[in-house]
């Protein structure tokens, strides 16, 4: 008799949207969750069981996860495209999540509230993004904007256009920040350069540079607490 792995046919405790509606959302396992979003399994594998393989795939790995590419998940058995791009999605709204929060992190008291920030944003990108954190007397984030978007190896950085945005936002200092798709945490002497540019025509507006931040995926190095500057 062939058997149905469909989530309804489970035991009761067995059941993921069950057991979250009893014990909530925190009881329920990376796998149980994925499983609610896919809905159903194979013909010879529960939803659970294969939500199981998909993570184990990426070493249980969230984060690894989110990386998949559609094609990717539907080379699972069981997983079409409806059901990879329901897991696209809801990987995607936990990123922004994680971006919208860090927006409530004003305040720049280090060059890690600043990696806090911008690694969700550009940390994972697989092409280089120049951005500029504007600020206010206090430290306080007032406006941040992509200036400029490359490819593997660098990005072209227009230092009136950094400048025009300052003024149009009041802003009385700036923090630089960029990432690095390789992973490397080294400044390049393009950086410094560039860095030095942006100093010094500060310095004629009274509009301070406070700091080059390299984010990567999982560090930062500041130009700042490294001495660079």
């Amino acid at each position: 008799m062939e058997q149905n792995f469909s989530i309804k046919n489970w035991a009761e405790d067995d059941k993921p949207r069950e057991k979250l509606m009893l014990k909530g959302k925190q009881a329920l396992s990376d796998a149980e969750l994925i499983a609610i979003l896919i809905g159903s399994g194979s013909r010879n594998e529960s939803a659970v069981s294969l939500s199981k393989r998909i993570l184990a795939s990426v070493d249980n790995n969230l984060n690894a996860l989110g990386k998949l590419s559609l094609k990717q998940l539907m080379e699972f058995k069981g997983i079409g495209e409806a059901k990879a791009i329901s897991i696209a999605a809801a990987l995607e709204l936990g990123r922004r999540r994680r971006v919208e929060e860090t927006v409530e992190l004003k305040k720049i008291s280090s060059s890690k509230a600043v990696f806090d920030i911008m690694q969700p944003l550009i940390g994972e990108l697989p092409h280089e993004e120049f951005w500029v954190l504007y600020l206010n007397n206090s430290n306080k984030v007032i406006h941040k904007s992509q200036l400029s978007k490359g490819g593997i190896a660098g990005t072209v950085v227009d230092i009136r256009l950094v400048f025009k945005m300052a003024l149009e936002q009041n802003a009385t200092s700036l923090i630089l920040t960029h990432n690095h798709p390789s992973g490397k945490l080294e400044a390049s002497n393009a950086d410094k350069e560039i860095t030095q540019k942006l100093k010094l025509a500060g310095e004629q507006l009274e509009i301070r540079v406070l700091d080059h931040i390299i984010i990567t995926e999982k560090g930062y190095l500041s130009f700042q607490d490294e001495g660079i500057f």
